[in-house]
């Protein structure tokens, strides 16, 4: 027999024994027992099994002095097994049920991460990451100095840049599918929304592009004010973005749709 498979029946056993012993503990009639044990699988980080004889000692210490860290762990567990949906829901009940407890704090934080767990892809909807952003912001507002309160910060962060990158999504589809008005618009709601953006130079430029491409497979009749438009649109790039890497592209539109506007009126 190899080294690997000595492990592996090694592994087995001890599995085995383990189960064994979890398993009379779960079929004990010992409630202060059960208890017992339920915090040592906790602080021995198998919360599986914690869980599983904190939810049955539920109902038992409801009421009881031992509740409320009871109710904490069985939260915990679930959080800490990446169960974001039902440590959401029990961390909001114990609030709910110890809103003065020492631990309020620690809980409202990691209810508000619990939906921060639960964001989803950018171009998903985003109700959990609306949701984490205001209960952070709340956490902030309530626990002021907190020392949670850079990792608060982080998540807001995190989840506002989330929140451009999908209606920036959003523009660049109109784009790709030469829906050249819509995209500009799209372009522009982004800028308005994320005004402090570091690519908010960008999103002008291609707020741009997408009118003067609108422009030009415009009929001729309506060329020129979509031309005005560009211009404007470039101008006001001028006096925001008067140092932008990308304020010769910009300005190149200018001419070019300046040199078309003469071109329709002569």
């Amino acid at each position: 027999m190899n080294i690997r498979s000595v492990y592996l029946v090694v592994l087995a056993a001890v599995l085995s024994v383990s189960c064994s012993k979890f398993n009379k503990v779960l079929k004990s009639t010992d409630y202060d027992y059960k208890l017992k044990m339920a915090q040592q699988y906790y602080e021995n980080k198998k919360y599986r099994q914690a869980q599983t004889l904190y939810e049955e000692l539920f109902p038992i210490y409801k009421g009881t002095p031992q509740f409320e860290e009871l109710y904490y762990r069985y939260a915990d567990c679930a959080f800490k097994q990446k169960d974001y949906l039902g440590a959401e829901n029990l961390f909001n009940g114990f609030l709910g049920m110890f809103p003065n407890s020492e631990r309020s704090e620690e809980v409202e934080y990691l209810e508000a991460y619990s939906y921060y767990k639960q964001s989803p892809k950018p171009e998903l909807d985003q109700t959990n990451t609306i949701k984490a952003m205001g209960m952070m912001q709340t956490f902030l507002n309530t626990h002021v100095g907190s020392t949670r309160s850079k990792e608060a910060e982080g998540i807001i962060n995190s989840s506002y840049k989330k929140l451009e990158m999908k209606e920036l999504q959003a523009a660049e589809l109109y784009y790709n599918m030469e829906q050249w008005k819509a995209a500009a618009i799209s372009y522009t709601t982004v800028i308005n929304n994320y005004p402090d953006s570091p690519k908010s130079d960008e999103y002008k430029l291609m707020i741009i592009r997408s009118y003067y491409k609108y422009a030009t497979m415009s009929m001729q009749e309506k060329q020129e004010e979509r031309y005005v438009k560009v211009i404007s649109e470039v101008q006001d790039f001028q006096d925001r973005y008067p140092e932008s890497k990308l304020l010769k592209e910009a300005e190149r539109y200018l001419t070019l749709s300046s040199t078309r506007i003469k071109s329709l009126n002569k």
